[in-house]
């Protein structure tokens, strides 16, 4: 049996309360991590990398259930260790990483709102960021003898070098003044640009003095640019968490899956030609969104090329090095030790507290193996449901017999949503500028 450490209240009520809820928890990971140490090896490898002043992308693919969700909140758990900042979205119909209505904004809005840090590992960490920044100028200023804004302007100078960074240095700028001046209305203002907030440049322009804004065109640009500057503050990098690109997948204007696709290809260029510098993506897919070649990324040719899988990763062999990671089912055994770990969570670590004996572990495997094949434990998620939902009425109803219920349990497999599947709100073979007039 698996030794488990003893385990804060806060954190059990957490993961609990996500797992009943079919959800990642955002804390405590490592209490119900098992498996894949080859691929977490990797993740490690690229933050490092990252925290090199390097680039890494990695493709993290896996069928819905099989833990995607849970395996790039590890990778930022991991990033978070070790001293990177990290923005994290999920992608959607309105959240994407091109359009010309709005939603690459909005995607960076939320990475913005979602920017995390080890000290405020919750999101909302873009004004700490500014204000190390602005501290780490001001005590080597200190110690140069020269003024506070000329250090800061020096620091800048080769965030101005790059694309869109003059706006972006000045906007920092525009901040530091409001910190020093205890003007909290410049400060805001700053920041409503920093997190992309403007939805039009005449605001901005009239509260900050600026001639452009974050918008659908520069999006990946800003992700570079804050790339530069969070190390100008302290960190080690930054690192991007994008999940749900099977919304690419489902987009059904060719043109709008093209254009999205344009951009990631951008991003594989940067990386994997040494451009991008002190940035790493974690970008969360399923096989659908990768392989298909009508519809998937594979659609594009350039894009298939640079992530095609290493033909010698045959007979057991798997290469890790590549930009792809294909999530490996979980053994039986595995998920018989997240069973084991999941028990331990709801006793808070004390074997004495235990809810089932280890033969009621060995008979709901084998009453989800009966029901559902060997989906258990492909896309376990609905067995982890499942038995957290078990061990849930145990723990309520002391009297329970688990026998019986375990044979009552219903589990159903885990197919998620369909490939093919339209939603409601996405175009149907329109443009984006299309779809905007009909929108008015």
């Amino acid at each position: 049996m698996t030794k488990q450490p003893i385990i804060k209240s806060k954190d059990r009520e957490t993961i609990l309360n996500a797992l009943r809820s079919g959800v990642v928890p955002r804390i405590g990971l490592q209490h119900i991590q098992v498996g894949r140490k080859r691929e977490i090896e990797a993740l490690l490898s690229d933050v490092d990398h990252v925290a090199a002043a390097g680039g890494a992308l990695r493709f993290v693919i896996g069928e819905y259930g099989a833990g995607k969700t849970f395996f790039l909140f590890l990778i930022r758990q991991l990033a978070l260790a070790k001293n990177l900042v990290v923005m994290q979205a999920d992608l959607s119909p309105d959240k994407r990483l091109h359009s010309t209505t709005g939603h690459a904004r909005a995607l960076y809005a939320e990475l913005a709102q979602n920017t995390a840090t080890r000290t405020s590992p919750d999101g909302g960490a873009l004004r700490n960021i500014l204000e190390r920044f602005i501290g780490k100028a001001a005590d080597e200023a200190k110690a140069k003898g020269v003024a506070t804004a000329d250090e800061i302007r020096t620091k800048l100078e080769d965030v101005r070098q790059m694309a869109g960074g003059y706006e972006f240095a000045s906007v920092v700028t525009d901040y530091a003044r409001g910190y020093e001046e205890g003007s909290d209305k410049m400060q805001s203002a700053a920041l409503r640009w920093l997190r992309g907030e403007y939805v039009n440049k005449t605001a901005a322009r009239q509260e900050l003095d600026v001639r452009t804004i974050i918008d659908d065109g520069n999006v990946y640009d800003n992700l570079k640019l804050m790339a530069r500057f969070v190390r100008h503050a302290g960190y080690s990098g930054l690192f991007v968490c994008l999940d749900e690109l099977v919304t690419l997948y489902k987009l059904q204007s060719a043109q709008s899956r093209k254009m999205n696709f344009d951009q990631i290809l951008r991003i594989i260029n940067d990386v994997l030609q040494g451009s991008a510098e002190g940035i790493g993506f974690a970008l969360g897919g399923t096989p659908d969104f990768l392989l298909d070649t009508r519809r998937g990324l594979y659609a594009d040719g350039a894009i298939q090329s640079r992530l095609a899988e290493n033909a010698f990763a045959k007979g057991g062999f798997a290469d890790y090095s590549g930009p792809v990671i294909r999530l490996q089912n979980l053994t039986p055994d595995e998920l018989l030790v997240l069973f084991e770990r999941l028990r331990a969570l709801f006793a808070g670590g004390d074997p004495a507290k235990f809810l089932v004996p280890d033969e009621a572990l060995d008979a709901f495997a084998t009453h989800c193996r009966e029901r559902i094949g060997d989906s258990y434990f492909r896309t376990p998620r609905n067995s982890v449901k499942a038995f957290v939902d078990l061990l849930s009425i145990l723990e309520q109803n002391p009297k329970a017999d688990w026998r019986s219920l375990i044979g009552e349990a219903e589990i159903a497999e885990d197919r998620g949503a369909s490939a093919d599947a339209i939603d409601p709100g996405m175009p149907l073979d329109v443009s984006d500028n299309e779809l905007s007039r009909l929108q008015l």
